[in-house]
């Protein structure tokens, strides 16, 4: 028997997970995504639930619990996007040319 892949996450996120091919579920809010990962808990086809970072947290505990004594569906939490400061142009291609020189990443100050 073959397993799917599952992504349950806020919709701006679960939006990118679709174009990529992957069925994903929304979860506006933490009562809607504790639902339908409960659904997904029964389905038996569901191997993996890719669950956003977020959502994963605000879990309730009982719940997180029985996820670590289940084999399948896997649930792996995701980290969802950051908002925070970019780099330029400029300087995310020199850390890219000094990654594929180096062969690792470097901080440019």
């Amino acid at each position: 028997m073959s397993h799917a892949v599952h992504v349950l996450a806020r919709p701006q996120v679960a939006s990118g997970f679709r174009l990529a091919g992957l069925r994903s579920d929304d979860a506006p809010d933490v009562a809607q995504g504790v639902a339908r990962l409960r659904e997904l808990l029964r389905d038996p086809a569901a191997g993996v639930v890719l669950v956003e970072d977020s959502l994963y947290e605000a879990l309730p505990p009982e719940l997180r619990a029985e996820l670590g004594r289940r084999p399948l569906p896997m649930v792996v939490p995701v980290p969802g996007p950051e908002w925070g400061e970019r780099r330029t142009a400029a300087e995310a291609y020199i850390v890219e040319l000094l990654r594929q020189v180096i062969g690792y990443r470097v901080r440019l100050r």
